[in-house]
């Protein structure tokens, strides 16, 4: 029912070992498919599809689930892929608008794909072409 994409300076197999270790371990998902091209998880808070392609010097992540926007699962799916870093060198993770953070200029200039201006998990391919 919801969809995310994001760009990360991650590899495609960088991608799918992230994953295997962040979404068993926070969402409490199953490995039920997956391919060198992406990885289908599963479990009493839901399914998510997440496929990975190779663009040039960045991977194009997309996230498929079958909850609402509000469930947990998509927020805990939405804070995966805001941790992949969206340029190389980027460390990944939250931005000025997290609680976590500190909101100050540093954070907006800090190439944080999380913070104001960056590319957010939300971002659809239409809005960024």
């Amino acid at each position: 029912m919801a969809g995310y994409q994001r760009k990360t300076a991650f590899g495609p197999a960088e991608v799918l070992a992230k994953a295997e270790s962040h979404i068993p371990e926070y969402i409490g998902l199953a490995k039920s498919r997956d391919s060198k091209h992406g990885a289908t998880y599963a479990g009493d808070e839901g399914t998510v599809v997440l496929t990975v392609h190779r663009h040039g010097l960045s991977t194009e992540v997309t996230a498929q689930t079958d909850r609402l926007r509000t469930s947990r699962l998509d927020y805990e799916i939405q804070r995966f892929l805001n941790a992949l870093p969206y340029e190389p060198g980027d460390a990944g993770g939250p931005g000025s608008g997290d609680p976590g953070g500190t909101g100050d200029a540093a954070d907006v200039g800090s190439g944080d794909p999380g913070a104001a201006g960056g590319a957010g998990a939300e971002r659809s391919q239409t809005a960024s072409a």
